[in-house]
């Protein structure tokens, strides 16, 4: 392996240009993005999907072994933390999954503040 040359070296232990410009009154970047604020009027589009298995009265799931749950009402955070976790596949049911897998960090907080509006 060569060594490498001195000016290398002294950029690697010296202060980057950006660095500079956050001493100077710049905000630091967040090491994660604050989550997304749910508007619950454009989360009332996104649910059409959703009433086929979590809401129709007298609906009967097709799966009677498999229970599926009641989601009106539940909090925001809760639900938005499960449709995250279904996106991440930290949660495994297929359907959920690709059902998360097509919505935006904000449609699931749209989503998440309309459902939690519901009785």
């Amino acid at each position: 392996m060569r060594p490498l040359p001195l000016v290398a070296c002294l950029a690697l232990v010296s202060p980057l240009p950006f660095a500079a410009a956050q001493d100077a009154g710049q905000p630091a970047l967040a090491a994660e993005a604050a989550p997304a604020t749910g508007n619950p009027e454009s989360g009332r589009q996104l649910v059409y999907t959703c009433q086929g298995c979590h809401g129709i009265t007298g609906y009967k799931n097709a799966y009677p072994s498999y229970k599926v749950p009641k989601i009106g009402g539940q909090s925001a955070e809760y639900l938005a933390q499960a449709l995250h976790e279904y996106r991440e596949g930290k949660r495994r049911h297929p359907t959920m999954r690709a059902q998360a897998q097509s919505f935006s960090d904000q449609d699931i907080a749209d989503i998440a503040a309309f459902l939690s509006t519901l009785k």
